[in-house]
């Protein structure tokens, strides 16, 4: 049964009224690209949002449907020439219909069981992976569902098991200062090691690194999903955990997380406890990329592992190199310039250009595994485009694209393509 009625209103209606319809996010927005469809481009979407906030438009299936395929990119933010703040509206539509909205069990189960009690809690994901790593020879048979293949394709063969916090202290003193990592829930699970270069590199750039262990999940999981009252808990938590440390900064080497974790402020604008501790916290996060770009490592980690280089990094040696925005990164926080110049430091002229770099892959947090039919096609968009460089190394910045693209080029019969993170190309952990 779906509820028709407006209990409150959840827009913004200024901030919603800031977009003309002009038209010129429609070239940005990958849902826009792939259908066609004017219910899935951003000013499509928010004259929903408006028609279902002024009861014009009934909360229905139909109605949800064209929200719930938005991939939450915000590439149309940065196109916008009115600033319309397309991914506050986005939250909190789907807040809204998140609490006034009956979705199928299956949706349920998957939303609210799958991601949310799974994904944000680093025990529970190594627990639930256990199975899925069993499964996987399972995907290239007729007997899973295709869903099940897909998202079985995403868990990886293997993962490193460093311990990050046997590094932390591995640097000369004096340190130049001291800086927090949010060392992140699918991160710390599935790109440990990526972690445990992290902090390679920062100790390189001089600074002493802290893992506070009271940290949680970010929230952009739960801020995404239209889950805001969750959001603000872990927005809370974390600040609590980093403030304790007293640092010079707060590091993350994941795009999605990092978006979520600079607008703590805004998360927290009406509490009046931690509104401005959340801005302090703010305006100490740091993407790893541009934290290195103002504080370059003092000698290279990659040079120190390319001392016993093997065969296999030999031959890649003198191959393209290409690059993929994360949305996250790109989009909300506008670092694109930064992540490219330190691929070059190591690529150099191999550095190669990727066409429609700053489109979504189709991975989007957990879109993939909710909208997995609109995923593929992105997915196969973004490795076609990826086949045109010639490229033989595609580097990025967040789990969620590693683990989409690394699927998809295994799809297309290309697995010597390797997708690596940025912090893993640095330190010469790409082979």
């Amino acid at each position: 049964m779906n509820n028709t009625a407006v209990p409150a209103r959840f827009l913004d209606e200024s901030k919603a009224l800031t977009c003309i319809h002009c038209g010129l996010c429609l070239s940005s927005c990958p849902t826009y690209l792939e259908s066609g469809n004017e219910n899935d481009s951003p000013r499509g979407r928010i004259h929903l949002m408006r028609a279902m906030q002024d009861g014009r438009l009934p909360l229905n299936d139909a109605a949800v449907r064209h929200i719930d395929l938005c991939l939450g990119c915000r590439a149309c933010e940065a196109a916008c020439p009115s600033g319309v703040h397309y991914g506050e509206l986005l939250e909190t539509t789907r807040d809204h219909i998140e609490k006034n909205h009956r979705r199928s069990w299956f949706q349920t189960l998957l939303r609210r069981f799958a991601i949310e009690k799974i994904f944000p809690y680093p025990w529970r994901l190594k627990l639930a992976l256990l199975p899925a790593m069993a499964l996987r020879g399972l995907r290239l048979t007729g007997l899973l569902p295709k869903f099940a293949r897909d998202a079985l394709d995403l868990v990886p063969e293997a993962w490193a098991r460093d311990d990050p916090q046997d590094l932390t202290q591995r640097i000369a003193q004096p340190a130049k200062g001291r800086v927090g990592l949010i060392d992140g829930c699918v991160m710390s699970v599935l790109f440990a090691r990526t972690n445990a270069n992290t902090i390679r590199l920062l100790n390189a750039a001089g600074f002493e690194v802290v893992i506070p262990m009271s940290q949680g999940c970010c929230g952009a999981l739960h801020a995404h999903g239209g889950r805001l009252d969750e959001a603000r808990i872990n927005a809370r938590r974390n600040i609590d955990a980093f403030d304790a440390a007293s640092l010079d900064a707060i590091v993350i080497n994941a795009a999605g997380c990092g978006s979520t974790l600079k607008e703590y402020a805004h998360l927290l604008k009406d509490d009046p406890e931690y509104a401005d501790r959340a801005s302090g916290f703010n305006a100490k996060v740091r993407d790893l990329s541009e934290f290195l770009i103002e504080h370059p490592p003092l000698e290279s980690p990659r040079d120190e592992a390319l001392h016993a280089v093997s065969p296999a990094h030999t031959h890649l040696a003198a191959h393209k190199v290409t690059y993929h925005d994360a949305c996250h990164l790109a989009h909300p926080q506008g670092i694109t310039r930064e992540p490219r110049e330190l691929v070059k430091t190591v690529a150099g002229d191999r550095f190669v250009e990727l066409s429609e770099s700053d489109v979504c892959c189709g991975s989007a947090g957990t879109y993939n595994l909710t909208e997995p039919e609109m995923a593929e096609r992105l997915q196969n968009r973004k490795i076609e485009n990826i086949l045109k460089t010639g490229a033989l190394t595609v580097v990025t910045s967040n789990p969620g694209c590693l683990l989409q693209i690394q699927s998809g080029l295994r799809k297309a019969g290309r697995p010597d393509i390797k997708a690596v993170h940025i912090t893993d190309f640095l330190c010469g952990d790409d082979a």
